[in-house]
Parts: C-alpha cells; sequence; structure tokens
C-alpha cells in the first residue's frame, strides 16, 4: 500500500468557498477519523477524493500515481456514504457482485455472516430495508470489499447501539485481519475515540488539526480552582474555553504544561475528551497571554 497524499484541495460552488487548500496524507494501515460540524466540507472532500466531484483546484495522489493516474488511483479507494447510487431494485446480493466486478476478490463468505449478525437476507432490495439496516447493508459491502482505502461517511447512520455495536467490533476484526486505512467521519465522536488513531478536523473550510489522538489528547488539561488562581496558572498557555460556577473556574487548555509550571494547591489539574476537545476546538480557542 501507499500513501494517500491530498494536496491543496479547493472547493467552490458559486461563490460559496466549502475547501480551502486543504492538504494532509493518510498513510497505509491506519485508522482515520475526520471530523467537523455540519457543513464543514467532510462529505465534500470524500467525495473529491474518490471522484466523485471535481475539486476546483488541488489533487489526489496514492504513491507515485498522479493526476495522470486517475483510475488506478480511484481503483484503491472505496466510498459508503448516506448517498445512494444503486438502481431502486438492487438487491444486497446484486451490491455484493457490483462490488466483486470493480475490486475483485470480494469476501463473499464473511459477507453473508456479517448479513445475519444484522438481520438481513442477501435477496433483499436495498431500498425496501428501512434507513439503519440501508446503512447496515452498505457497511457489510465498505468491509468487504477489496480496496486499500475504505472511506465510511457517516457510517451509523440510523443504526440502533446493538448494530453501532456490531459495526465496531467488525471494524477492529477485519482492520487486523487485513490491515488497511480506514477512515470514518462521524459526529459520534465519543464512540470512535478508542477506535481512531489520528484524527483531521475540518473547521472553516481548512484543516485545524491533524494529529494523533494521543498526541492531541496529552495536551488536552483541564484546570480547576479559584478564578484568581487559574488565571495565573494558565498565563500564557492556550486556552480554548472556560468555565465558572461562582468562584470556582474551570479553564480548558489545550497545550504542553512542563514541570517548572508550579500548581498552587487549591488548582487541579485534569484531563478531558476528544469531543470535548472538538466542540472546543471548532468554537475557537484563543490564546490567554
Amino acid at each position: 500500500m501507499e500513501t494517500l497524499r491530498i494536496d491543496h484541495i479547493s472547493k467552490k460552488y458559486g461563490r460559496q468557498l466549502i475547501l480551502d487548500d486543504v492538504s494532509f496524507q493518510l498513510a497505509p494501515g491506519k485508522i482515520y477519523g475526520l471530523l467537523g460540524q455540519n457543513g464543514a466540507g467532510k462529505s465534500t472532500l470524500l467525495n473529491i477524493m474518490t471522484g466523485r466531484v471535481f475539486p476546483t483546484s488541488g489533487t489526489v495522489s496514492l504513491g507515485e500515481l498522479g493526476t495522470n493516474d486517475q483510475d488506478q488511483v480511484l481503483g484503491a479507494m472505496y466510498l459508503m456514504s448516506e448517498a445512494s447510487l444503486y438502481p431502486k431494485r438492487t438487491t444486497i446480493r446484486r451490491m455484493f457482485d457490483l462490488a466483486d466486478g470493480a475490486y475483485g476478490d470480494f469476501d463473499y463468505q464473511n459477507a453473508e455472516r456479517l448479513l445475519q449478525a444484522f438481520g438481513i437476507d442477501s435477496g433483499t432490495q436495498l431500498s425496501k430495508l428501512s434507513t439503519g439496516l440501508q446503512t447496515a447493508a452498505k457497511l457489510t459491502v465498505a468491509l468487504n470489499v477489496n480496496a486499500s482505502y475504505i472511506l465510511l461517511d457517516e457510517p451509523v447512520l440510523g443504526l440502533d447501539a446493538n448494530h453501532r455495536d456490531i459495526f465496531y467490533k467488525e471494524l477492529i476484526k477485519t482492520y487486523q485481519n487485513k490491515p488497511r486505512t480506514f477512515v470514518i467521519s462521524t459526529h459520534l465522536i465519543d464512540e470512535i475515540q478508542q477506535l481512531v488513531e489520528h484524527v483531521i478536523i475540518l473547521a472553516d473550510q481548512h484543516v485545524i488539526a491533524n494529529a494523533a489522538v494521543q498526541e492531541m489528547l496529552a495536551q488536552a488539561y483541564t484546570v480547576t480552582g479559584p478564578g484568581e488562581l487559574v488565571n495565573q496558572y494558565v498565563a500564557g498557555l492556550r486556552v480554548l474555553s472556560s468555565d465558572q460556577l461562582g468562584k470556582i473556574k474551570t479553564a480548558y487548555v489545550y497545550d504542553h504544561l512542563n514541570d517548572q509550571r508550579v500548581i498552587p494547591d487549591q488548582v487541579k489539574i485534569g484531563h478531558y475528551d476528544l469531543q470535548q476537545l472538538f466542540i472546543r476546538l471548532t468554537n475557537g480557542g484563543s490564546s490567554n497571554e
């Protein structure tokens, strides 16, 4: 597998700028989270990467394969999205055949096993399933298709808790058995925090964060105590936001803390999770000078 590179992608619809000079790389054999608020351009970006939408500028390349080798580049990627590109009467079994015809070596046996877990018959037409079971059927294809990069746009749309649990377990299983790169774009950040290794966050048409999850969380601190002491401690640090209840203040810091920064007796240092970090980053953070 080769590294997939997204270089300086911009997209405009008329005068509306959706993506502005977006660049990042996807390494082989990793699970990524692609995060952003509604309208941040996540789906547009995934559609550009897989050739469903043309960028205004920028390129998508795979290893040594560039713009002159688009068929080979696109052949390495599979996008599962909310949009249904199948004819109305397409059965689940026919979806398997289409994936096998396009990518080869579709895992029919595992796909049938997964359909049973979701309670779906392969002879059923996709359009006759509920929203959640349509999602489950499309996930079954995505987890068994022979592509190096699997892009999942809102992969748990309409799934109940039991079916989401099946999906997460099956994703881990297929990733371990046949390492590929997965990109998960979802709003359920708390559910994927333990799955994803690396996060890319889109906001204001740009990439505002692109780092390993553990690296990001290692900089995510809560500083709680009397307001004046908290203000003194976080001076010069990047404070994304703060809450205050009476005289007690909590500052949400996204920065490195060194041992030379003395912690006052009444101040407590804690951590916050990826979802809270996402919320505060996309709501705009500032430096506390």
